[in-house]
Parts: structure tokens; C-alpha cells; sequence
């Protein structure tokens, strides 16, 4: 039998009504009084279950509420479909959508609560924007290579607009779904093709929770293919900057010893340019994770959670 990886703390999942979407969070620990809860959100085309091995290694039994955004997990893309099954919802995804899903969900599970608030990647920077948006609800804020975008200007808006055409006929023609998989192991390798520091054991852990079984014994990824429809809208830093300056909480940002921003935008955003960004932050420390790449919860979930340990503690 195929070793896999053994959870050390169980989670449970519940079914939240949040924007006409029955939204799927997993939660770890119970909630007490004096207890400030952990919301932890996570990036584009991955899962809540992703934070296992983060919420496994943390010193503290810890309330830890982390969902499925719109579109990923078991949370549908859109009113009225069923649970994975992505087809005839919506067909492009916008950013304000997860910041107002947010910001619902802390009512539901933090009605009049501070969270200390974790986020990786595209969550991250719903992270980053909603402490600016809302600081009052945000004790801690931990943003994990959550770098935000290259800056656009006025100019390019024709262009991104024309292209978000063309990406919503590749969709509608079926050109942009994801590929399914004969078998679990089938994912979990996948899973270890794109990230290399990835044991066996954990990609067949969360192979199981990144993907599920069809009709025709296909195993297909629990991502909406909307996802990857590019983005009409211009990325606008001065904008975001505004927001940095209302971020009223403590910040870690969080970066892995892998460049990504290199690797991903080849010099049209860097690691120094967010850097200057984050000086809008009034409180931030920048913390490094050793031998690591982008999906660094993955790759030393330790390290991480000792940091997440010290800084809310």
C-alpha cells in the first residue's frame, strides 16, 4: 500500500450560506472565549486542506477556520450548482468577490471579533487588501508571498479588455478546462511535478482533497476553469497603496528562499519593487522561509508555523 500522510489534527467540515453560495470551510479546534481565531485563506487553483500540515506543526491548539474560495474545493463558482461540478456557473471571476466573501465569512464565524488573519498567494493579497479595507476586524495579519501584481497604466485597458474577450470564447469552447486524471496517484504526481519539494506521502494527502472522482471514474481538479480567464480590469498600484496605508494591524510578509517573482514575471514586477510597495504598511516585518519555493506551507510547514506561533502569539 502506497504510504501516505497521517493528519494530526482532524478537521471538520461545514456548509456556510455566504452570497447565495454554500461555502465550504474547514475548521480545526473549537472556538472559546479569550481564543482569537486563525482564518486562513488560500491561493489560486489550491484548497482549504492545503494548511494541514501548517495547523499539524503549530504549537497551540489553535480555532482555525480556513474556506474554499468561490470556485475552489467544494465551494461552487457560482448560485445553484452542485458541489465540484463546475459547469454552466459563471464564467469569469473578479477579484472584489473575494474580498466581500471575507469579510461575510467573519461575520458568520467572528461577528464582532478580531481574527488574526493568514493568507497565501492570490489570498495573500485578499488579505493585504481587506486589512486595509476593514483594519478594525484584523489583530495579526501574516501574508505569504502574497505579492500583488505588476503595475498597469491607462493605456493598456483597450488591449486587456480585447483579450478577456478572447479568453471567455476559449472557455465557452472548452479550451481552457483543466485536465482530469486516470487515478488518484495520477494527481498526486502531478502535484510533485509542480512542486518538487513535495513528498509522496503529502501529494496523496492532498491529492484526496485537490481533486474528486466523476461519473466516468475520472479523478478532475476542484478548480473552476473560469480561474483562468485573464483579468479585464487594469491592476492599479495607486490604488492599492491608499489601502497599504490603512493597514492598522502588525504585518509579516513572508517570503520563501525561491524567487517567484522572478520566475513568474521576468523583471516586469520584482521582489525590490514590492518591497517599496509594503513600505506604505505603517507596522511590517519580513520574514524568510530556508529551501523553499512558492508553496512554502507545503514545503516547511515548520519553519512557517513557528513563525506564525511567534508572531500572534
Amino acid at each position: 500500500m502506497l504510504r501516505m500522510y497521517q493528519a494530526k489534527r482532524l478537521f471538520r467540515s461545514e456548509f456556510v450560506p455566504i452570497r447565495k453560495l454554500q461555502y465550504h470551510v474547514q475548521i480545526w479546534g473549537e472556538s472559546a472565549p479569550g481564543k482569537t481565531p486563525l482564518v486562513m485563506v488560500h491561493g489560486w487553483m489550491d484548497v482549504a486542506a492545503s494548511y494541514q500540515f501548517v495547523v499539524d506543526a503549530l504549537s497551540h491548539d489553535h480555532y482555525v477556520i480556513a474556506p474554499d474560495w468561490r470556485g475552489f474545493g467544494l465551494t461552487p463558482g457560482g448560485a445553484q450548482q452542485d458541489v465540484g461540478d463546475y459547469r454552466g456557473g459563471v464564467d469569469h471571476f473578479w477579484f472584489p468577490d473575494y474580498l466581500a466573501d471575507l469579510d461575510f465569512l467573519l461575520d458568520h464565524y467572528a461577528p464582532g471579533v478580531q481574527v488574526n488573519l493568514v493568507g497565501h498567494s492570490m489570498g495573500g493579497n485578499v488579505a493585504m487588501l481587506y486589512a486595509g479595507i476593514r483594519p478594525e476586524r484584523i489583530r495579526r495579519l501574516i501574508n505569504l508571498e502574497g505579492f500583488g501584481m505588476p503595475a498597469t497604466t491607462p493605456d493598456e485597458a483597450p488591449g486587456r479588455y480585447a483579450k478577456w474577450f478572447d479568453h471567455l470564447k476559449e472557455l465557452h469552447r472548452g479550451e481552457l478546462d483543466l485536465k482530469a486524471y486516470a487515478s488518484l496517484e495520477g494527481v498526486a504526481q502531478r502535484l510533485m511535478k509542480t512542486n518538487p519539494r513535495l513528498g509522496a506521502d503529502k501529494a496523496r494527502w492532498l491529492a484526496q482533497h485537490w481533486a474528486r472522482q466523476d461519473a466516468q471514474g475520472r479523478w478532475c481538479i476542484l478548480g473552476d476553469p473560469a480561474h483562468k480567464v485573464h483579468n479585464g480590469q487594469l491592476y492599479r498600484v495607486d490604488e492599492v497603496l491608499e489601502i497599504y496605508k490603512r493597514i492598522g494591524m502588525p504585518v509579516l510578509a513572508v517570503e520563501a528562499s525561491d524567487n517567484s517573482m522572478e520566475m513568474w514575471w521576468k523583471g516586469k514586477f520584482t521582489l525590490a519593487q514590492f518591497h517599496k510597495r509594503l513600505k506604505a504598511v505603517p507596522q511590517v516585518e519580513i520574514a524568510h522561509i530556508t529551501d523553499a519555493g512558492h508553496m512554502l506551507h507545503h514545503d516547511q510547514p515548520e519553519q512557517l508555523a513557528a513563525l506564525i506561533d511567534r508572531f500572534i502569539a
